[in-house]
């Protein structure tokens, strides 16, 4: 038996190729959109994929879960309490799906989502399972947040994944493994405890939250107010997986658009433009109106936060292996309207003598000399509210980046703004929207990371109206 684990970086985002090797069968856990990793690598054993599991029906990430079977004719396995609008193989408590010489036992786990389910692995001859495949109930060092489904239904969801983690903890081995769907990096988690990407039965009883709890009362406490904002686009993506995404058979390519054509369309029809180059290059020169989110891990996870959910959109990115990964990135969150490139990039731009702006950028050193010697003008926060109250700038201004849009009328117009996060990799994509405004902004490079390891003051909390710095 081999397991092998496949991770998307920015959506901290874990799925599964589990393969018998006495039939050369194998089993996909929660694919993701793009496929083609899983079939290289089973094709690479010479193993075909029988089976698809879903452990819970995402909000998180469009499952690939259609795309896969449509290319290898697997059977799809859902859970049956909130049953998939295509065709699959229904499951509940106790159910077992053999592939070959393994099983795969049904475990219902509610408390993510109601209907979730979790798969235990048994290998024949073994006496006792070797692994689990938890989905969004038992994460490392934490738990699936359970407030995706309203406020409605968020304490008794929560008291529930209190039960199913205290079940699993109590129940299974210490040696089992647990292969969890989300990790680092997911706004799924309740609360990140590390970059571990798998755990043990033994070691969830000594770190998890929920075997911490003395009660069920301490674990929602807790868990609950582990709870910070998530990217809008999570509010759609559930009845995508539920009804079964479109098949898209293969990555497509957008087209070249000439700069006068993306002009035209970012002014006149108000298609966004989202500029990848790196930060400092658009700071030097951009396209006005076009919003800068650098090419890298979270670069959909941005794009979606801030943009209305399948918005059609264009791209400034200057490689063809960028643009695909850009594509890749967004069709994973379920944005399908790249309508085109800027052909050329910014050197085709400047050829045909449209417009362009720039802002300015400084460092942690330099905005602390001018905070220091009451030169400072308007500073921005853009990071999460807890990252806020654990430590901000004294005077400073927050306002969450996914609210920014909503929210401009409370930034000044007369004066510089200085916007910063804790990298300065957000405090970009907030200088380009509000360059994109029309205010003068400045761009924090570094950030309160590095405000914070130079030992500068900082207050705690969250003030009942925070106002610029002032002295």
């Amino acid at each position: 038996m081999n397991i092998k684990q496949f991770i998307v970086e920015g959506l901290g985002h874990q799925s599964y190729l589990v393969t018998d090797e006495q039939s050369g069968q194998a089993v996909v856990v929660d694919p993701r959109r793009d496929i083609d990793a899983y079939l290289q690598t089973a094709q690479r054993q010479g193993t075909h994929i029988t089976h698809v599991l879903e452990t819970h029906i995402h909000n998180d990430y469009v499952s690939g879960t259609r795309e896969l079977a449509s290319r290898t004719q697997a059977t799809i396995v859902a859970s049956a309490l909130d049953p998939l609008l295509y065709a699959h193989l229904p499951v509940r408590e106790d159910d077992h799906i053999s592939v070959g010489s393994l099983a795969f036992r049904t475990l219902a786990t509610p408390g993510h989502t109601p209907a979730h389910v979790s798969y235990l692995l048994l290998e024949s001859g073994q006496a006792s399972p070797s692994a689990l495949f938890s989905g969004g109930s038992l994460l490392a060092g934490s738990a699936g947040r359970t407030d995706l489904f309203g406020p409605v239904l968020t304490l008794t969801l929560t008291r529930q994944q209190f039960h199913t983690l205290r079940r699993l903890l109590n129940t299974l081995p210490g040696h089992v493994r647990v292969y969890p769907t989300h990790g680092a990096g997911s706004f799924c988690m309740a609360t990140s405890y590390g970059s571990a990407r798998s755990t043990t039965i033994a070691q969830e009883r000594l770190v998890n939250p929920a075997a911490l709890a003395r009660s069920e009362a301490e674990f929602v406490e807790h868990q609950v107010s582990g709870y910070g904002p998530y990217p809008a686009y999570y509010n759609h993506i559930g009845p995508i997986n539920k009804h079964g995404p479109r098949v898209l058979g293969s990555i497509p390519s957008p087209p070249a658009l000439a700069p006068q054509t993306v002009w035209r369309r970012l002014n006149d029809d108000g298609v966004p433009l989202i500029d990848g180059r790196p930060s400092d290059a658009f700071a030097r020169e951009h396209i006005p109106g076009s919003l800068n989110i650098e090419l890298g891990d979270s670069f959909a996870t941005y794009a979606g936060w801030l943009l209305p959910f399948n918005i059609p959109l264009m791209l400034l990115i200057e490689d063809e292996e960028g643009r695909r990964e850009a594509v890749v990135q967004l069709l994973r969150i379920g944005y399908e309207r790249v309508e085109g490139y800027l052909d050329g990039g910014i050197s085709s731009w400047q050829a045909a003598a449209l417009p362009s702006s720039s802002f300015a950028s400084i460092d942690i050193a330099t905005l602390y000399k001018r905070w220091s010697h009451h030169e400072t003008p308007f500073v921005l926060d853009v990071r999460l509210p807890g990252e806020w109250r654990s430590g901000h700038i004294p005077g400073a201004y927050h306002i969450h980046i996914s609210d920014l849009p909503q929210r401009m009328t409370e930034l000044p117009t007369d004066q510089p703004i200085m916007v910063l996060c804790h990298t300065g990799y957000r405090a970009e994509i907030a200088a380009s929207i509000l360059a994109a405004s029309g205010r003068e902004v400045i761009a924090v490079r570094g950030g309160m990371g590095d405000w914070l390891n130079l030992n500068l003051p900082t207050e705690q909390g969250e003030p009942a109206h925070p106002t610029p710095h002032t002295h």
